[in-house]
């Protein structure tokens, strides 16, 4: 019965593993009950690679407090000789009757949000990727000091087929 229970662990823990042969960094911050103005997700990722293409992602955990259609974030990426771009980026969120998009059977959704495709590392080392939402109503200049519905920031690295 130990045996069986064994070889029923581990061919659950494979399948697992093998499902996501694309992956190659995925990590997930909390960010609390509010995503806070001045909060920044940090993420540090260390390529190896300089040759192959990869397709990078920012992943968002919402669920229905999440009051917008659309969400604009400030993404950094630091390369490993201290160069850092900044894009300024908006996604839509939810469709016209406020239902969120994303994936997931319950009140939260995962949206998988595409930041670059095809991207080729230029060089070995460390890349420091920082996420900050800049959401603000119409016609306001200041941005939303708490940005409610959003509970989880992720960055993902997938491999190209």
């Amino acid at each position: 019965m130990i045996l069986r229970n064994s070889f029923l662990i581990l061919f659950t823990v494979l399948l697992l593993v093998s499902c996501d042969k694309k992956r190659v960094f995925d990590q997930y911050k909390t960010v609390g009950e509010a995503w806070q103005k001045d909060s920044i997700a940090s993420f540090t990722y260390n390529n190896q690679d300089t040759t192959e293409r990869y397709d990078l992602f920012l992943n968002l955990r919402s669920n229905n407090d999440y009051p917008f259609n659309n969400i604009f974030l400030i993404v950094s990426m630091e390369t490993p000789g201290g160069m850092t771009k900044v894009d300024t980026l908006q996604y839509q969120m939810a469709e016209a009757d406020g239902k969120l998009l994303g994936e997931g059977f319950s009140d939260v959704k995962e949206s998988k949000l595409f930041y670059k495709e095809k991207y080729k590392f230029s060089a070995i080392g460390d890349y420091k990727i920082g996420i900050q939402q800049a959401v603000r109503q119409s016609g306001k200049v200041a941005g939303e000091k708490e940005l409610k519905g959003i509970t989880e920031v992720g960055f993902r690295i997938e491999k190209l087929d």
